[in-house]
């Protein structure tokens, strides 16, 4: 049987949804105290005194055992495990609450796409030893600047494409079937509805970056309703990765963290000047109308209007945003990272930045 037919055959698992539903699926987050602790920009802190160890649940797999056993002794199994992510993943992520917890592991154990999603999860993701190795130190640099902030625990999943990193009151979840490899065969069978230009990040390596950027962007940074202007969203875009680059190994492409290829980020570096030409001579710094500056946030391709044969690259004012604020942390050596984060003038940072691309 086509994958599609299978797709189509499956309503409660193939509920597909883009990218954009991981933000609805936040369910429970808590507003976090930041504090300031004292470290300058571009100095690493020693974080090698701290024992934090991560380890990632493997609910996937846990899910998986119970396939051909008792419903009912697996449901009460996994809810008596995983709690809250359980409850979510039955009511939230595959499902939608009008299904109990047996009813819906009924469905996914006799669903073949079920089964060979698992199988392939499995065999990309035999064990997470790399990317527990790698969360532990980004979480070790997290909780050094923010030091009432909860590390959450780490589930991996399948969802059937549903969401990605979905996150919890207490979870951070790991959508093993959007980490595939961009080759998968299942990502050309969903195509109409994860187009490409999205679908080629589902790969392992990008698992630490979003579910750290998810992590900084939910829990930690959360953009006020007020910032509307353009300039006010390129610039907590551009605190949001910024914080990235500090908390990331410093061996992380850029690529990786904004989600671009080789050749979009070339040609960002290339255009630097052209580009933030566009946005003064268009006054598209203090545009409020979303329906205008969207085309410069939004995932997409290419980005409309700038460059030739479509060979721009997607969300320019998040790349543009990155580099104001990296040039505002070069010129103004003495703000901290965790007064970076707090600043919300704007324009404040963008006069500070001294930002004249050549």
């Amino acid at each position: 049987m086509m994958y599609n037919a299978i797709y189509r055959q499956s309503y409660l698992f193939f509920l597909l949804n883009t990218i954009n539903r991981q933000a609805g699926n936040r369910f429970i987050l808590p507003a976090l105290l930041s504090v300031f602790v004292s470290c300058k920009q571009n100095s690493r802190p020693d974080v090698s005194g701290d024992s934090m160890r991560i380890k990632v649940e493997r609910f996937d797999e846990d899910l998986f055992v119970g396939k051909g056993k008792d419903i009912i002794k697996t449901d009460v199994i996994l809810k008596k495990k995983y709690g809250t992510f359980y409850r979510d993943y039955i009511t939230r992520i595959v499902g939608d609450g009008n299904y109990s917890g047996p009813q819906i592991l009924s469905t996914l154990y006799k669903d073949k796409a079920y089964t060979d999603l698992n199988n392939e999860a499995s065999s990309v993701f035999p064990n997470m030893k790399n990317i527990e190795s790698d969360l532990a130190q980004a979480f070790k640099y997290i909780k050094y600047y923010y030091p009432k902030s909860k590390t959450p625990k780490f589930i991996s999943f399948i969802s059937g494409f549903a969401v990605q990193t979905p996150i919890g009151d207490d979870y951070l979840g790991i959508g093993l079937d959007m980490f595939l490899g961009k080759k998968s065969k299942f990502y050309r069978g969903i195509v109409k509805s994860i187009p490409v230009y999205i679908s080629r990040r589902f790969s392992p390596e990008y698992v630490v970056p979003r579910l750290t950027e998810t992590f900084a962007r939910e829990e930690l940074f959360s953009e006020r309703d007020e910032d509307r202007t353009l300039i006010s969203k390129m610039i907590h875009n551009g605190k949001i990765l910024y914080f990235m680059d500090q908390v990331l190994s410093e061996a992380l492409p850029d690529s990786l963290k904004i989600g671009y290829t080789s050749k979009q980020l070339e040609w960002c570096k290339t255009y630097e000047a052209d580009i933030w030409g566009f946005f003064l001579e268009n006054n598209l710094l203090f545009e409020t109308d979303y329906q205008k500056i969207q085309v410069y946030l939004s995932e997409g391709p290419f980005t409309p209007g700038l460059g030739d044969k479509n060979q721009s690259a997607p969300k320019l004012g998040i790349w543009m945003g990155w580099q104001i604020v990296r040039k505002y942390m070069e010129e103004n050596k003495e703000v901290t990272l965790q007064q970076l984060m707090a600043e919300t003038d704007e324009e404040f940072i963008l006069n500070r930045s001294k930002y004249k691309p050549k």
